[in-house]
């Protein structure tokens, strides 16, 4: 019915091909002398979304989730995943050849340090691992009496034959009128960063870092509009920037080169090795820089310095331009949601819509805006059961219809050159239960409780995290995912460094943007999410002694008033849920058809208790 130009639904390979790859790289372990070895979901800057080049864990495992890790012994086999993917590893991993299990409580380390014995060689690819990721491995080797071995090539590509080649999106430049400063002036506070740092240099080894520092954007990863490159900015001189040459034009090299000298990537590591030799002083990333490059710095008698990126603090503080680009964007992307809402409150009470076709209609929705680049990840379109995944992922193998009792989470979001957007609701189809209205509305209470939150300046995610779960922690339930993540700015839909969760540390700081997405998940029933982008923002309130945040909502979609029960929410929050649909209307109606205004109305008209 529609035709989807982002997203494919091909189940990932399985059974016979997958076991002869583990086969054959057990052959090529032992033909290296190797026991073991270490495969993160990570390309070399540690990206969210990677080249199909670097897909290493999913071609070995058949696991397609964005994080986790396998570990290949002789005899045995893991696959570490968090808790938003332990429902998909166990229906895509051959669980008679891998286990299944956590990446966090307790860590790899502690099956590694299990499952070793003395004199194993466990190898690692450095370049796929930073430098504390390496040194967590280095320790569980050391309590089992084993050794981690550095490879100088990965052995998993030996055996890779049909290895894609390496991505060559060319680059594009991200203009004043959406970036809102000059390059120049980034740079300018980025040495006064240095200067603080106490360096003689600084390494961009987030590809994210040297889009933002230099106004370019690219296409080498899908849903982010990312150019792979790596950046050197010294103290003094001018900076370099590592690009593979074949990805810029006339036009974006003449841009970059303006406030950069331009090298390809392989230059690198000469370029640190020489500054090495010299004993300086090098900040990494610790975030997202190798343990290759700390390797080379430390070898060349430099000094690695590890710590956090200061340009990723810099570029999740939006400027005016960003601000105001970002609420277009949510304008536009609300007109398409509506549109989308509408039409599945038509169509999927007939029966005959799959999980397929909702993904394809929102994606022709926003494409009908004449403005989407990209959607920002894979949507997440679950009914029933399949709700229940967190980051579930239809394949034709597991599309399934929408049927009247059913509840329909689709969580998506659009890449525009003027912002980047993510958004959750849940819908009810047909009549839904008592307990599905309990849940929602216990979600819903939470939610609000964060958009309402005022804080004071200095406030942290973790803080904050409390006031979306307590509401479902009355009745003995919880969600296993943080509450929200940072949002870039027509860049990756998860960035650092704040976000809402149990471990969010970074102080919230106005002009950042987190998601609101608090959610609840029935195992084999159903999932409910509801989530809403929103903008630290000054508090304006009369007598305050410091200063006080709060928080605007971006996100403009109505809010599935069928799965509410009124007799939990008290007078504040429905003022606030009715001042929100009001708004929507008030915002969206203008720009949609005649048939989808009567369902806006009434989607958004305002409720009593």
């Amino acid at each position: 019915m529609f035709e989807a130009h982002f997203q494919t639904f091909e189940d990932p390979e399985a059974g016979v091909a997958l076991t002869a790859r583990l086969s054959a790289f057990r052959e090529e372990l032992a033909r290296r002398k190797l026991t073991g070895f270490v495969i993160p979901r990570a390309d070399q800057q540690q990206n969210e979304y990677v080249a199909p080049s670097e897909e290493r864990l999913a071609w070995l495992t058949g696991f397609t989730g964005s994080a986790g890790m396998a570990v290949v012994l002789t005899r045995q086999a893991a696959v570490f995943v968090d808790g938003r993917y332990t429902l998909q590893a166990a229906k895509q991993v051959d669980t008679r050849a891998w286990q299944v299990e956590p990446l966090a409580d307790p860590p790899p380390e502690s099956w590694l340090a299990q499952h070793l014995a003395a004199g194993d060689r466990l190898g690692f690819d450095p370049w796929l691992h930073t430098s504390a990721a390496a040194e967590r491995l280095a320790a569980a080797c050391a309590r089992a009496g084993a050794e981690l071995v550095a490879v100088d090539s990965n052995p998993l590509d030996s055996v890779w034959t049909e290895r894609p080649p390496p991505p060559l999106g060319p680059v594009a430049i991200h203009g004043p009128q959406f970036s809102g400063e000059a390059e120049s002036e980034k740079l300018k506070r980025i040495r006064l960063e240095i200067v603080r740092l106490g360096v003689d240099a600084l390494v961009l080894s987030d590809s994210h870092a040297v889009a933002w520092t230099f106004n370019i954007r690219g296409a080498d990863v899908s849903h982010t509009p990312l150019p792979l490159s790596y950046a050197l900015v010294p103290k003094d001189g001018r900076p370099t920037v590592f690009i593979d040459h074949r990805k810029l034009s006339n036009s974006a090299r003449d841009h970059l080169e303006q406030s950069a000298d331009v090298e390809e990537p392989d230059a690198l590591a000469p370029r640190l090795t020489a500054l090495a030799q010299a004993q300086a002083s090098i900040a990494l990333d610790s975030a997202t820089a190798a343990d290759a490059l700390s390797r080379l710095i430390a070898a060349a008698g430099g000094k690695p310095v590890r710590g956090s990126d200061p340009v990723s603090l810099l570029k999740a503080v939006k400027n005016s331009t960003e601000i105001e680009g970002t609420r277009t964007a949510h304008r536009r992307d609300a007109v398409a949601l509506t549109r989308f809402l509408a039409w599945i409150d038509r169509e999927a009470p007939k029966g005959a819509l799959t999980e397929i076709d909702t993904v394809e209609a929102l994606e022709t929705f926003r494409r009908d805006t004449g403005a989407l680049k990209d959607v920002s990840f894979p949507t997440i379109a679950g009914t029933g059961p399949n709700g229940a995944i967190v980051h579930y992922r239809v394949t034709r193998m597991t599309n399934r219809r929408i049927a009247p009792g059913d509840l329909l989470l689709i969580d998506s979001g659009a890449q525009y050159e003027d912002g980047t957007t993510d958004v959750t609701r849940t819908v009810a189809i047909g009549e839904p239960t008592d307990e599905m209205r309990d849940r929602f509305t216990r979600v819903l209470r939470g939610h609000i409780a964060i958009a309402r939150a005022v804080f004071p300046d200095g406030t942290t995610g973790a803080q904050l995290d409390t006031l979306a779960r307590q509401f479902l922690w009355q009745a003995g339930i919880d969600f296993e995912h943080g509450t929200g993540h940072g949002v870039g700015s027509y860049l990756s839909v998860h960035e650092g460094p704040a976000r809402i969760s149990k471990l969010g540390a970074t102080p919230l700081k106005r002009g950042m943007i987190l998601s609101n997405e608090p959610g609840y998940y029935k195992t084999d029933g159903f999932g409910i999410r509801i989530e809403n982008l929103e903008l630290v923002i000054a508090a304006d309130i009369a007598g305050a002694e410091k200063p006080v945040n709060a928080f605007e909502t971006l996100t403009l979609a109505p809010i599935d008033r069928r799965l509410i029960d009124l007799d939990m929410l008290d007078g504040e929050e429905l003022g606030w849920l009715n001042d929100y649909h009001a708004r929507v209307r008030r915002e969206v109606r203008p720009h949609v058809d005649e048939a989808t205004k009567v369902w806006l109305d009434a989607a958004t008209a305002p409720l009593t208790l």
